[in-house]
């Protein structure tokens, strides 16, 4: 049997503590509700389903940062979280990459991702889904 893990390690840098204290007490929250507790009356409406793929950690890194990390998936989550940061506290976009990978041999294991984030868009962008793209037909240019 083969273990299949989704890594990715990033940080997101805050203006102050109590900012860092609201996206780590956020964090909690979103754990909380992924394992079946009620949803707070003031959690954020947005962050609702993706409390589903909070398989992801965070931790405090210094007065003002966020370190996000997980070797178990959790990228759509940990986007839509970070969005929310950026969103509400007017934040610079943030990226990071990801990568997929197997504890053993297997033709469908590897591969990985990055993702770019601003207050409007999550862009994403995977390697099978590149690999798909260059796969495709490219159109021929007419002759003038």
């Amino acid at each position: 049997m083969a273990d299949y893990f989704t890594n990715f390690s990033f940080m997101v840098v805050l203006a102050d503590t109590a900012q860092r204290d609201y996206a780590l007490n956020l964090f909690l929250q979103m754990s909380a509700i992924r394992q079946g507790e009620d949803i707070p009356p003031d959690f954020p409406a947005r962050l609702i389903e993706a409390c589903e793929d909070c398989s992801f950690d965070a931790d405090a890194d210094g007065p003002n940062a966020v370190w996000l990390h997980s070797s178990s998936g959790g990228v759509d989550g940990v986007c839509a979280f970070v969005q929310h940061l950026v969103q509400k506290f007017n934040l610079n976009p943030v990226s990071f990459e990801w990568s997929h990978d197997c504890s053993k041999p297997r033709t469908d294991a590897y591969g990985g991702g990055a993702a770019y984030i601003t207050a409007r868009d999550i862009k994403t962008l995977s390697t099978a889904e590149w690999l798909r793209q260059q796969a495709e037909p490219q159109p021929v240019a007419s002759a003038p």
